[in-house]
């Protein structure tokens, strides 16, 4: 992926994740900031209490290497037809892949057919049969619009 399909998608995360620039505890309860990033042993930020300050910069490079983790996890499951893909197409799949990881993207069987098809409207209907679309809501139905339009691309 190209820097500005990245930095689309950071724009697009920030809208669709938030970003907190301070330690917080996520609805499951767990210390993160950011831009969802859930704090692990390595980071700086291990034991800080709610709250303890997080810079601009910090947040941004947690975000790049958690987006490096989606793009490698969506190279897996697509695996050869990512390179094919357009830099819309990939910036879909990664905001899913940021929000439901590998393991429940991997799911939607009936989806990815139809992606690497390259049936856009089959696609749009399988990622909206789901409690996902129902539970994201707005984001669900905004990644759904750019994949339909993927069909009126040359």
């Amino acid at each position: 992926m190209n820097k500005n399909n990245r930095d689309n998608i950071y724009e697009q995360l920030k809208i669709d994740e938030g970003v907190v620039y301070e330690v917080y505890k996520d609805h499951l309860g767990y210390p993160t900031f950011g831009v969802g990033h859930l704090i692990l042993k390595t980071d700086d930020e291990y034991g800080k209490t709610e709250g303890w300050k997080v810079s601009e910069d910090r947040v941004k490079e947690c975000f790049e290497h958690d987006l490096d983790i989606a793009i490698s996890e969506c190279e897996a499951l697509f695996k050869d037809n990512w390179g094919e893909y357009s830099g819309e197409l990939k910036e879909v799949l990664v905001n899913m892949m940021f929000n439901l990881g590998r393991t429940r993207l991997g799911k939607f069987k009936k989806f990815i057919g139809a992606i690497n098809k390259g049936d856009w409207e089959k696609a749009s209907i399988e990622m909206m049969d789901s409690r996902w679309a129902v539970q994201v809501g707005p984001r669900a139905n905004r990644l759904r619009s750019r994949v339909i339009a993927l069909k009126f691309r040359v």
